[in-house]
């Protein structure tokens, strides 16, 4: 299978936002620890809400697909705190200090994390170097970003099975995966490489299965799905478009119109 490379990112980082804001692709390549200092984070995975406040905790597994929206405070700024877990860092304190992942069946997206003064210390130490724009040196960024590890190691034990399961992901029902994520906003690679597959055999498996291509069948099941929500729940062209995966409004419209003769916001009136 072709390997999918990684998402250049810092490891860690500062959010800071005046306006809401909405994810483009929405693909999580790595495990993510994140901290909320201000305003709110609403994240979906597809089949559950989860929302974020001040003073919350919260650990994304990798290899997920999860929308974000972030939510100014009123007259404010939308602040967080997020550390990237990458594989390299997690094998070399895997070997450092022994620590083995048993098999088991991961099933949560998204964990809550309960409130710890270990986590809120943590997180303190770090916002002095980010809020006043300061390079954190790769040997301190390493320093933290072990710290970080240990204390969730120590203020969640569970989190061992997840921190240090270095599997990839196996090949699985291609059409219940397809049916249930369509609505993500992600490039074929990245539902390939969650499917267990390189993009060719994606590609190959996917026509056999649908009788169409993959960008096809998107386009067709995600405008299926906004003339539903319009029609029958009277829904916004403005609110479903993005949360159907389209890029922009303008496409969104285009495409809708081309498919069924009209645009949606007449759709909505009839």
């Amino acid at each position: 299978m072709e390997s999918l490379e990684q998402i250049k990112k810092p490891q860690i980082v500062y959010s800071c936002y005046f306006t809401r804001s909405r994810e483009g692709e929405q693909f999580v390549p790595e495990h993510v620890l994140s901290y909320q200092l201000a305003g709110t984070l609403v994240m979906n995975t597809g089949d559950q809400d989860f929302v974020f406040k001040p003073g919350d905790f919260r650990f994304i597994r990798r290899n997920q697909l999860v929308k974000f929206t972030k939510y100014p405070p009123e007259h404010g700024e939308f602040k967080a705190v997020s550390l990237y877990l990458d594989q390299e860092t997690l094998r070399a304190f895997s070997f450092e200090y022994g620590y083995k992942a048993k098999k088991w069946q991961h099933d949560k997206t998204v964990l809550t994390l309960n409130p710890n003064p270990l986590y809120k210390s943590y997180m303190d130490s770090l916002v002095p170097y980010l809020q006043e724009n300061q390079t954190i040196s790769a040997n301190l960024q390493s320093i933290k970003l072990k710290e970080a590890i240990l204390i969730l190691l120590q203020a969640n034990p569970e989190l061992k099975d997840i921190l240090f399961d270095f599997t990839e992901p196996g090949k699985i029902d291609l059409e219940a995966f397809m049916n249930k994520n369509f609505h993500f906003n992600v490039e074929l690679k990245r539902f390939a490489y969650l499917t267990g597959r390189s993009l060719a055999t994606f590609k190959r498996d996917f026509e056999k299965i649908f009788h169409n291509t993959p960008s096809r069948w998107l386009l067709q099941k995600r405008l299926q799905e906004a003339h539903f929500l319009i029609k029958e729940k009277g829904r916004a062209p403005s609110d479903v478009y993005l949360e159907l995966g389209f890029e922009d409004l303008s496409h969104f419209s285009f495409a809708f119109k081309k498919t069924y003769g009209l645009a949606p916001s007449k759709l909505l009136l009839a």
